[in-house]
């Protein structure tokens, strides 16, 4: 999904998070002049100890550096720092969405709810708690709800973080053009390289799952013109590539992205390229990856459902896709128990799972070749699009 491929928007979450905070958390890049150098975080901490909101913005950047890296020890970190932030301040709003979004990050969804509600409470115009909200719900499968923290948070403050979540609800239902149309308005509103290369990746995205690569590509392009270390659009450059068959440059690119950012959907998607090339996948690293995160606290059953389905055990995608399922029945949990218990030959018991996953109308060419694949198994009328490659299926979900 494109919020929470691991957490790969998630975490963004945090960065939106404490924006407007005043003091920079990173030393001056102007050059040298008789102008006096700007305080880091980390001195005013030092300075100051007893600033909660510091102690909060820390923490954001820890569960940001989390995403930038792949590097899950980060949360520990931010676990720290907002616990020193509670112990200061237990009820202050931007501690307790920032409490919201590290319980988020590490897909405690319903805590997030918790502690995001506490924070609306405590200050009902906060917008980042709200943008928390939606995002929460939306992974526990209340899209009703979500909907109503995301027009809150577009009353509250329209900017890039409301309208990438109104652009994701309105893809959720089945609605690409105003999807499309919200992300426009985000990169519209945008200043930051950042958030340019942010709204324009999930433009890339939404013609990638239209079938329209080379709108992707473009779109891919632009978001690394914008912000060059931005590595979610290099590896849009290497699905595109993947899909159009040009195997040699789509590796050679996914080892970059690896070389940056070792996320399992990154490593996934590598190792799918390579056995469509012809060539061994070494899942070493996931693993390594998996056990790193799973000591860092996040549950990521979802992740191991669809990875065991296609590449290992369908009894382990089963086991994972239904822990995933118990916690957060939203529609890509629904789709990979679906995918889950056919693969382990449960075709029967898969289907109303393959159709909850596609009762909204979400026009998601994996969930759709999903569902035809077990609908035609159990003899019933379906149409498998033919243009959709199940080798690279790791390809089409929604990061």
């Amino acid at each position: 999904m494109r919020a929470f491929a691991i957490f790969a928007g998630l975490a963004l979450v945090a960065t939106m998070i404490f924006t407007i905070l005043s003091f920079s958390a990173e030393p001056s890049s102007q050059p040298v002049t008789d102008t006096p150098r700007r305080e880091t975080l980390q001195e005013r901490l030092k300075r100051l100890p007893g600033d909660h909101r510091g102690w909060a913005q820390l923490a954001s950047q820890y569960v940001d550096q989390a995403r930038v890296t792949g590097d899950p020890a980060y949360y520990t970190k931010a676990e720290g720092a907002l616990a020193t932030a509670a112990r200061l301040s237990p009820r202050d709003d931007t501690v307790l969405a920032g409490q919201a979004a590290l319980a988020a990050g590490r897909h405690e969804f319903a805590e997030a709810v918790r502690l995001a509600e506490r924070a609306i409470d405590v200050n009902p115009y906060g917008t980042p708690a709200y943008g928390v909200l939606a995002d929460a719900k939306t992974q526990l499968g209340d899209l009703r709800g979500a909907q109503k923290a995301v027009d809150k948070m577009m009353s509250l403050r329209p900017g890039v973080a409301s309208f990438s979540r109104a652009s994701y609800a309105a893809e959720l239902r089945g609605d690409r053009d105003k999807a499309r149309e919200y992300l426009e308005y985000a990169q519209n509103d945008a200043w930051a390289p950042a958030d340019l290369a942010y709204s324009r990746y999930y433009l890339g995205e939404l013609a990638l799952h239209a079938g329209d690569l080379q709108a992707a590509a473009g779109w891919y392009a632009r978001a690394l013109e914008a912000y060059p270390a931005y590595t979610p659009a290099l590896a849009g450059q290497a699905r595109t590539a993947a899909l159009s068959g040009r195997l040699p440059e789509a590796l050679d690119l996914y080892e970059r992205v690896v070389q940056r950012l070792p996320l399992p959907q990154y490593l996934i998607e590598q190792g799918e390229t390579r056995l469509k090339a012809g060539r061994p996948a070494d899942w070493t690293l996931l693993r390594a990856q998996r056990k790193l995160f799973q000591a860092a606290g996040v549950r990521d059953d979802l992740t191991w459902a669809e990875f065991e389905a296609d590449h290992g055990d369908p009894a382990q995608a089963v086991r994972h896709a239904r822990a995933e399922y118990a916690r957060n029945p939203n529609l890509v949990a629904a789709d990979a128990l679906a995918w889950a218990l056919f693969k382990a030959g449960k075709a029967a018991e898969a289907l109303p799972y393959a159709r909850r996953s596609t009762a909204t109308g979400w026009q998601n060419p994996l969930l759709a070749y999903h569902r035809a694949t077990i609908e035609k198994a159990l003899g019933r009328s379906a149409r498998v699009d033919p243009e959709f490659d199940p080798a690279l299926s790791a390809l089409a979900r929604f990061s």
